[in-house]
């Protein structure tokens, strides 16, 4: 395992011709094929596959050597445990698929390869997280923009009543909102009693409350507490676009 962790092919090498068990795992549950996995050692991942390493062994938090490598934006390595039947379908213990952890990471060739080996793109997390949910939180625009082409639900909620458009708003990430954008995700008030405009204008981010204007947003919508966007600032900038007569015209 700790050759198999270092990256030491040769040492892998004999250790196996000497008849290491080759499936022998830790108390935690990890294997040779987890560590090599995770550090991204393709060539040892493929060296154990040839003397007969299983996919099927779990760590205590549902780890797998598949979610390991998707995790850390290992795309070879995930290729080669998906050729040899690695469940694509793995989950964490807290429901975390290997596309949300491939998500969570920014790694958009290890998205584009499995979604095409058949990853669910609205697979929540036991939260209700979805990948496009966490890839829009973090501002990961490019890959919010691959899920939401292969399928992804705009509108998908957490148990919070936040959706992906919302925390895009709330973090100013305007490249992701305009992605969002794109796939007429819903601007009314969510089932946490806001909405995205509300959001954005609490972040301050001047350009992510002008799209959202243009985009058909309100600017007279309330939130849960009664509050306009226009409540929720003093930003001259932003005020001038909420009261705006034909916001749709006005850029910041």
């Amino acid at each position: 395992m700790v050759a198999s962790y270092g990256g030491h092919t040769q040492c892998v090498r004999e250790l196996v011709l000497h008849g290491a068990d080759i499936n022998l795992h830790r108390e935690s549950g990890a294997t040779a094929l987890f560590f090599a996995a995770q550090q991204g050692h393709d060539d040892i991942v493929k060296f154990l596959f040839e003397f007969g390493a299983s996919t099927e062994f779990f760590t205590r938090d549902g780890g797998t050597a598949l979610l390991a490598a998707c995790q850390h934006g290992h795309c070879k390595v995930v290729e080669t445990l998906l050729k040899h039947g690695a469940n694509i379908n793995d989950q964490l213990c807290d429901g975390a698929t290997s596309l949300f952890l491939a998500a969570q990471g920014g790694y958009v060739d290890v998205i584009r390869l499995l979604l095409t080996y058949g990853a669910k793109a609205n697979q929540p997390r036991q939260d209700g997280t979805t990948a496009l949910w966490i890839a829009a939180q973090l501002g990961y625009s490019e890959v919010v923009r691959v899920l939401l082409l292969r399928g992804a639900d705009r509108d998908a909620a957490r148990i919070d009543g936040t959706s992906a458009l919302f925390k895009a708003a709330a973090k100013g990430f305007s490249d992701v909102v305009e992605e969002l954008l794109k796939f007429s995700p819903s601007l009314g008030v969510l089932k946490n009693g806001s909405s995205p405009l509300h959001a954005a204008v609490l972040s301050g981010n001047i350009k992510t409350v002008a799209l959202l204007l243009e985009a058909g947003a309100s600017p007279t919508i309330r939130n849960k507490a009664n509050d306009l966007p226009a409540d929720l600032t003093q930003n001259e900038r932003i005020l001038r676009l909420l009261r705006a007569p034909e916001t749709k015209c006005i850029r910041p």
